[in-house]
């Protein structure tokens, strides 16, 4: 918990915004995918958030579902995402890791209460359980919580004014806001119109909030950081020069210089 509020912090006074940087783990196999974090945290990601490899990813577009298939094909299970956790933890002390998981892939791997427990042993900071509702998620929030995981809260623009005090309640590490309906993935325009949006769910909360769906150049970093957010997530364009690297089309410095871009474009 301490290097995310210690992260958004330094962001703060830097007057930018966090540059959130989404990948499956194990895509297109683990040791690339820890090849890739490293360039990604050389060229100055603020958070890492790590995405479970699952069969049937129903929040995520056509890169994602890709990417999950690779990894999975590679051999990558949740238990597997921790040691990858574990490695990159090793090498980046200070980079908060954040899981972004369905629950079917953790109940698979066995007991919820220990993948929580060996998460934070691995050095994971968080968990973004995309599928548990609130109003069902009491036992398992807590057995997060007692481990030592935060907890992120998804907040979409269709939900209900009337659940997001709820939602925020629930979180204690940061707020993600879906800035748009349907799936994840890139899209050549983007609108920044929900700075209003935003300023309704600080009404209920101090936590940070960060915005993700359909963020994929510089500009659209830049658009979204100028609405008063805390962070920004691009998922599916990394994801897909991954794709390309995996296909030689695309070289890692390449990849690494995509991705000082993104950052630098996180200034307000």
């Amino acid at each position: 918990m301490s290097r995310i509020n210690d992260t958004f912090k330094k962001c703060e006074s830097r007057n930018r915004a966090a540059f959130v940087a989404y990948i499956t783990a194990g895509d297109p196999d683990f040791k690339t995918s820890l090849k890739i974090v490293d360039a990604m945290a050389s060229g100055g990601i603020d958070i890492l958030e790590l995405g479970v490899p699952f069969s049937d990813p129903l929040a995520d577009g056509e890169a994602n579902q890709l990417a999950a298939e690779r990894a999975i094909s590679s051999g990558m299970t949740a238990r597997k995402v921790l040691d990858e956790a574990r490695e990159i933890r090793k090498k980046h002390p200070k980079l908060p890791i954040v899981l972004f998981t369905y629950m079917n892939p953790i109940a698979y791997s066995g007991n919820f209460k220990s993948f929580c427990k060996k998460a934070v042993e691995s050095g994971v900071d968080a968990i973004l359980p995309l599928d548990l509702p609130p109003e069902e998620d009491a036992d398992l929030r807590k057995t997060i919580e007692d481990s030592g995981l935060s907890t992120v809260g998804l907040i979409a623009p269709n939900t209900p004014k009337s659940r997001i005090p709820l939602l925020c309640k629930n979180a204690n590490a940061f707020i993600y806001y879906v800035s748009r309906e349907g799936v994840t993935g890139e899209g050549n325009s983007f609108t920044a119109n929900f700075a209003d949006s935003i300023t309704e769910i600080k009404k209920h909360t101090d936590l940070p909030v960060v915005v993700g769906f359909g963020i994929s150049t510089p500009d659209h970093v830049k658009a979204a950081a100028s609405t008063g957010v805390d962070g920004v997530v691009v998922g599916s364009a990394i994801v897909r020069r991954i794709e390309a690297m995996s296909k030689g089309i695309e070289s890692m410095s390449a990849f690494k210089i995509f991705i000082s871009k993104l950052c630098d474009a996180a200034k307000k």
